[in-house]
């Protein structure tokens, strides 16, 4: 069995941000060889996500407006974690929502999707360096 491991690397200049991550992945999957398998797509930041959903810019606003319903980034004397003198605490919320990884299968050296899937990096608290892990096992 082949085993295939590689960091991307993200700063996004806004505090919030999708990215679809699709070609990146592609390119990883064809850099490891692997023809049936499994690959991981991981955050490896608290505050940061990895996705599968449309690449249609209406629901990619309708995401911001939804999160930001569920956790308003303001006022932050609303949360006990940014007591603690950050004000990040929506950003930990917004990625418990929108999840820390994805699993896609390998079928015949592609990424077995359905219609219209896209894998997207979603940042809540950026302006600076993160990452996401890629780890890809088969055959």
């Amino acid at each position: 069995m082949k085993s295939y491991r590689k960091e991307l690397w993200f700063n996004l200049p806004t505090r919030r941000g999708f990215v679809n991550i699709t070609s990146q992945i592609e390119s990883c999957l064809h850099e490891s060889k692997v023809q049936e398998g499994l690959i991981l797509v991981s955050a490896m930041h608290i505050t940061a996500s990895v996705f599968i959903n449309d690449d249609e810019s209406g629901l990619h606003h309708d995401y911001e407006q939804w999160l930001e319903k569920l956790a308003p980034h303001e006022p932050v004397s609303q949360y006990r974690h940014n007591d603690t003198g950050e004000d990040n605490a929506d950003s930990h919320l917004k990625r418990q929502i929108m999840g820390r990884e994805v699993v896609v299968a390998i079928t015949n050296g592609k990424l077995d999707f359905g219609p219209w899937e896209q894998i997207f990096y979603g940042e809540f608290d950026g302006r600076r360096k993160k990452r996401a892990l890629v780890k890809i096992i088969g055959e």
